[in-house]
């Protein structure tokens, strides 16, 4: 267990920052206050910075700030970045985990280029060629850990393997228990699937009773939600497009429900009653809840928060970045790919 924690945030990523950043950290620290092992490396322009910090009141008794010149934009490709971005908030937030002792790093910049940069930078854990992207999804009984969401179109079943156990290790970071995992497919039954998913399902099973989790063979789309397991793997082809699908029908769902609530008189007088139950529905669907996606596969962890979310939701990705390595999440992954590897 680490004694002091320190995050890097890469403060001048997505939309609106820093002001989103720093309201982001100034919500994190009212709500922790009684954390004394946290320390926070902030990198962008540090006037900016620092006035945003004044703005929130916000003390620096536990954060530096370090001043870049450069931000990374939405536009930026991979190829162009990894040339003209070594002096931004973006490459200087993931190398501090290198330089300036710094335990994860946060970005809401470019996706692309924060996997190319931090792959470069940080070096993937050895014999890992493919990290993934995991993110966290809600379930009737709690919360799920879901990925390929996209850092990898094509896998083969050593990909898959691999991404069980990264996924294990994280669902056991977070939440202090060994996980039920399962591979998104097609069906339930053995025989379905892609020769992929068949090949990945052999190893898995045979290789159950050594590994830290315990693995519950497939899963199909629509079982995703009931919460029977706890990881769900993928490649990042399906997993992107069942993240997007998920995301537009939790939109649908709220804004449909709204309209409905509010078009008549009557309608709203109902609402009246029914506003605390369906104010916890909202709730749940929230996407800033479950903001930050995590890059899986590297030396050092990178948290991607959404690039158009606000300042609760980048709280949120704060939140998740601090447990992860409060959770020990680096050793928990080396230990299970070792196992294989």
């Amino acid at each position: 267990m680490k004694e002091k924690i320190t995050i890097a945030i890469d403060a001048m990523g997505g939309e609106n920052s820093p002001n989103k950043t720093i309201q982001g950290l100034s919500i994190f620290l009212d709500k922790n206050k009684n954390i004394k092992d946290i320390f926070f490396n902030l990198y962008g322009n540090q006037n900016l910075i620092e006035n945003k910090l004044k703005e929130y009141k916000i003390s620096n008794n536990n954060i530096k700030v370090f001043n870049t010149t450069s931000v990374v934009s939405d536009e930026e490709t991979p190829l162009t970045a990894v040339k003209n971005s070594k002096n931004s908030s973006m490459w200087n937030s993931i190398n501090s985990q290198l330089l300036d002792g710094s335990d994860i790093t946060l970005s809401a910049g470019n996706t692309g280029v924060l996997l190319v940069i931090s792959r470069m930078l940080l070096k993937t854990i050895d014999k890992i060629n493919k990290p993934a992207l995991a993110g966290l999804w809600p379930n009737e009984k709690g919360m799920n850990v879901v990925l390929d969401l996209g850092a990898n179109i094509e896998c083969d079943e050593n990909n898959l393997v691999d991404f069980s156990k990264m996924g294990a290790a994280l669902y056991k970071a977070l939440f202090q228990e060994s996980p039920k995992v399962a591979l998104l497919n097609v069906g339930s039954e053995e025989i379905k699937g892609t020769d992929v998913l068949k090949k990945a399902h052999t190893i898995l099973k045979e290789t159950n009773s050594t590994n830290d989790f315990l693995f519950d063979g497939y899963i199909e789309g629509n079982k995703m939600m009931e919460g029977k397991v706890n990881v769900i793997v993928t490649d990042g082809f399906t997993g992107n497009v069942a993240l997007k699908t998920a995301e537009g029908t939790a939109k649908f769902l709220t804004d449909n429900l709204k309209k409905h609530l509010t078009e008549n008189i009557m309608s709203k007088f109902s609402l009246i009653f029914s506003y605390f139950s369906l104010k916890r529905f909202k709730q749940k669907l929230d996407p800033r809840k479950y903001n930050g996606a995590i890059f899986l596969g590297l030396k050092g962890p990178v948290v991607k928060s959404h690039g158009s979310t606000d300042a609760l939701g980048f709280y949120h990705s704060i939140d998740l970045s601090y447990r992860i390595i409060k959770g020990d999440l680096m050793s928990k992954m080396k230990k299970n790919l070792n196992e294989t590897h």
